[in-house]
């Protein structure tokens, strides 16, 4: 585990904050694995990066998840790999993974919280953020 997060990439650490967002109600839903791929498809923040590191990053997620202080080290790993500037950008990747599947449950909740206070984003920036992603899964 820690072999394959020692070093995480700012990509790498946008791709274990969507994966963290997902696992967090402990129920992955399809959409959500979807709503990652699509984003790491798609966003330029993501040219040029390799796919194939999403599985061992789950992994790890996993694995810190059953560890005590696990989430601590994972946001620790996320501080170290991400500057300042991407941070909003982070919380905004989470949030749509979130929203994905039309319902946010307590555990999502929480872990939003978590994530909003762990990168000190400002509560203003996170209520339009959060907006944002509902209003792009608004279920007709």
């Amino acid at each position: 585990m820690a072999d394959t997060l020692s070093s995480l990439s700012p990509q790498d650490a946008l791709v274990a904050i969507m994966i963290a967002v997902s696992f967090s109600d402990e129920t992955v839903r399809t959409v959500e694995l979807i709503a990652i791929e699509r984003i790491v498809n798609h966003l330029p923040i993501f040219s040029g990066y390799d796919g194939d590191r999403i599985r061992p990053i789950a992994q790890t997620i996993i694995d810190l998840f059953e560890e005590d202080e696990g989430l601590d080290a994972l946001f620790g790993l996320i501080r170290s790999a991400l500057e300042d500037r991407l941070y909003e950008t982070a919380y905004a990747l989470a949030c749509d993974v979130a929203a994905a599947d039309g319902t946010l449950g307590q555990p999502e909740l929480r872990m939003l919280e978590e994530i909003r206070n762990e990168l000190d984003i400002d509560r203003l920036h996170a209520a339009a953020i959060e907006r944002g992603a509902r209003a792009r899964h608004m279920l007709v």
